[in-house]
């Protein structure tokens, strides 16, 4: 199989897919007509003249929301490259031999997928965010320079173009073979991806490949580019800030964008040194990283020099919109505002003193190790208050269940789970032993992904009636956010698992005992995937068809006095353009006071209700999945007299648990499932399931699990037989979902909410 036109192709489809969505939502939203109602379908017309218009205008904006929306969108589409080089990493992993991909290509795809995620991701992202957001937080007109701001977004694309351009040159080239001969080509085909892994560490970045010098240029000029931004949001904040916000009442958001520039403005320019003197070594004969010159381990330390920065350039903004935003999902005011900042400008100034502690294994001087080792566990200490303060946040606060809420609370779980596993990966004697292995990936990837692009997705809900003035639908969201996390949790604390096995990482292959948990890692990636593609379809779908906002305060932010300066921003403009007025809670409590209300303020006052439901779900869900999983076993049973069903089957079921295949054993395997996964499961998601009736829901639910079970219980069947066990199963699972839905909905089990499309 060719990764690259698997990878392009992969890619083509999602950006296709989501363009499609969003000419389809504009063909069929419904707009006012002149009587009063609403038109069922409109035409969407949209010519050459309006694309060449449309192109002209965002190609010389210098807008600072407009760009900001530029840097979103193109972070977004290199997060979906990048995770596509993820997926295919892990769907390579899913066997111990490398027979889906080479190692060659494994390699390639190890090495561009740590680059796009961070180079060109993340930190594109966030600063489209602050672009978008901190002139209104600080009430600024713009940014201190808004042709410069264009000139730093307009660096970016370039730069991935070049980082990417092996891939790019490797697919054109296998297109063009179909038409040219392949001689004309050999300028195409002599560009391949860099299989040198993202530290690219010499001399395997010293190897000669044409593609390598590419991508260095690109990782330099996108260097440039982010070093222009960091400037400009500077001098903003220093500068560009109204009259009446000073250093004590600057937003949280904006101090942590403020530090993370100044981050910037000492880390990329050594990079940008560093990756000049490697172009030099491979083109020019210089020695700087050769082993009879300045020796490979110089590169390392004017790597991580930048490389552990790096980490807080991209870690500080994510605890910024924390603590943004959390507060406003709980009703309180942020805890400890001022020891907040002061521990960003901690982490800020420690950041560049930890930077060896990815070169302990090197065998550098121990006395210099100690003193890394030190400064790497001291570092924890600012990153523990803000995760003490988050939590003393949301104390006897008025949690809401929402989608930001969601992603909050598991960004501060998976954070502590990442942050404590780096302060033993800090220990020399544990790093000696983990620093190669899965562990390492797992604790990095827990705050790489736990909590960086969790807060991102946290931003686009809480921000998005500003953005678009419609609201995305508020169930969909819920389920993506708890689905990010879930997946997220599982597919990192396996790999930390693997790790902790000693298992090596960066290897294409590995022993077959670690299998099972790569496919369980693997399975949770997939599961991420998943729900990035749910929340894209969301945030595309929405921002067309969802529903128009008719208020500034979606959040009821007025009601804790936390109506802050974007959001009024944001009345504003509504009431200018559309005429909507300000609106006013009917109560307002200071966001400092605990919420009060009726439940108990003790833990066991408010765990007790919540394990009260809880198991009277589980016991009715459990009565419906007896009842299911008998109606289920009976017409299997007529599947086996008639000859399409193998009861012994059931044995294998058995074996999965360490027992013998016993048919006894695993029929009782078979009901305790049907009594407890699936009803839990049925309850947990069947609130998302179409359908507005019980018993509906109960059979969209059966039809769904039904294929599981259909690959799962095979037995080799032919023709007619195959036809014939296929409808059995389908007809067994509608017993069972049946049985399931209606013994529940007799029992008065947890009932599906009305889709009112207001709640969440």
């Amino acid at each position: 199989m060719n990764r690259a036109l698997a990878e392009v192709s992969l890619f083509g489809v999602i950006v296709v897919s989501c363009l499609l969505v969003v000419l389809y939502a504009q063909r069929v939203r419904a707009e006012a007509s002149p009587d009063g109602g609403y038109a069922a379908e409109r035409r969407f017309r949209f010519g050459l003249g309006d694309a060449k218009a449309a192109a002209v205008r965002w190609a010389t904006t210098t807008n600072h929301r407009e760009i900001g929306m530029l840097y979103i969108a193109f972070g977004t589409v290199a997060a979906i490259w990048g995770g596509i080089d993820a997926m295919m990493m892990r769907t390579h992993l899913l066997t111990p031999e490398a027979n889906i991909w080479t190692e060659q290509t494994y390699n390639e795809l190890f090495t561009m997928h740590g680059l796009t995620m961070l180079i060109f991701f993340v930190t594109p992202v966030f600063f489209g965010i602050g672009n978008y957001f901190l002139p209104l937080l600080i009430g600024a007109d713009d940014m201190a320079f808004p042709r410069l701001n264009a000139v730093g977004f307009w660096l970016l694309p370039p730069s991935l173009l070049l980082a990417r351009l092996g891939i790019v040159a490797e697919v054109t080239g296998a297109v063009l073979a179909v038409v040219v001969p392949t001689d004309w080509l050999s300028v195409l085909l002599a560009f391949q991806e860099p299989a040198i892994g993202w530290t690219m560490y010499p001399p395997l970045s010293l190897a000669p490949n044409p593609q390598t010098n590419f991508l260095l240029l690109g990782l330099h000029l996108s260097g440039i580019a982010t070093t222009i931004g960091a400037i400009n949001f500077i001098t903003t904040v220093v500068y560009e800030r109204d009259e009446s916000i000073g250093w004590a009442n600057l937003d949280i958001f904006s101090w942590n964008m403020l530090v993370t520039s100044a981050i910037i403005i000492f880390a990329f320019p050594l990079l940008g040194t560093a990756l000049l003197m490697l172009l030099f070594d491979r083109n020019f004969g210089t020695t700087f990283f050769a082993v009879e010159g300045g020796g490979p381990v110089l590169w390392q330390h004017l790597l991580w020099f930048w490389g552990h920065p790096e980490v807080y350039i991209i870690f500080l903004p994510a605890t910024g919109l924390m603590s943004l935003i959390l507060p406003k999902f709980v009703g309180r005011k942020l805890f400890g505002f001022k020891f907040i900042v002061y521990s960003t400008i901690a982490i800020a100034v420690l950041s560049f003193g930890v930077w060896a502690h990815h070169m302990f294994v090197t065998g550098i001087d121990p006395r210099v190790r100690a003193s890394f080792m030190a400064t790497s566990i001291a570092i924890a200490v600012p990153s523990a208050i803000k995760v003490f303060n988050w939590i003393t946040t949301m104390w006897n606060g008025d949690v809401r269940l929402a989608a930001p809420t969601i992603l909050c609370i598991g960004s501060i779980g998976l954070f502590i789970v990442g942050g404590v596993t780096g302060i033993f990966l800090a220990v020399i004697p544990v790093d000696v032993i983990y620093h190669g292995t899965y562990y390492v990936v797992g604790h990095f990837h827990l705050i790489l992904m736990g909590i960086i692009p969790l807060m991102m997705f946290a931003a686009s809900y809480y921000w998005f009636p500003m953005l678009t003035g419609r609201m995305y639908d508020r169930r969909l969201a819920i389920f993506q956010s708890s689905l990010l996390v879930v997946g997220s949790a599982l597919t990192f604390t396996t790999l930390m698992a693997l790790g902790f096995l000693e298992l090596p990482r960066r290897y294409a292959t590995y022993p077959p005992g670690y299998s099972g948990l790569q496919v369980v890692a693997t399975v949770g990636s997939f599961i991420i995937g998943l729900s990035v593609l749910m929340w894209l379809y969301n945030m595309l779908w929405s921002s067309v068809r969802g529903t128009p906002i008719e208020t500034a305060d979606p959040w009821e932010l007025k009601a804790t006095e936390q109506f802050t300066p974007e959001w009024q921003w944001f009345e504003d403009r509504l009431e200018r353009e559309r005429g909507v007025p300000p609106s006013e809670p009917e109560d307002v409590r200071p966001s400092y006071v605990p919420a009060q209300g009726e439940r108990p303020l003790s833990i066991y006052g408010r765990i007790k209700p919540v394990a009260r439901t809880v198991a009277n779900d589980a016991g009715i869900g459990a009565v419906g999945g007896f009842v299911g999983t008998m109606l289920m076993t009976a017409v299997l049973l007529l599947a086996v007299v008639l000859g399409v069903f193998e009861l012994e089957s059931f044995a294998t079921l058995a074996t999965f648990v360490g027992l013998p295949a016993n048919l006894g054993l695993g029929y009782a395997l078979f009901v305790a499932g049907g009594m407890t996964v699936w009803p839990l499961l049925f309850l947990s998601l069947g609130e998302y399931l179409p359908g507005t009736l019980t018993l509906v829901t109960g059979l969209w639910y059966a039809t769904v699990i039904a294929s599981g079970f259909a690959l799962a219980f095979y037995t080799g069947q032919p023709g007619l037989q195959l036809v014939a066990y296929l409808l059995f199963v389908l007809l067994g699972h509608w017993s069972y979902g049946l049985g399931l839905a209606g013994t529940i909905a007799t029992l008065g089990g947890r009932q599906r909410r009305p889709s009112t499309g207001e709640g969440e």
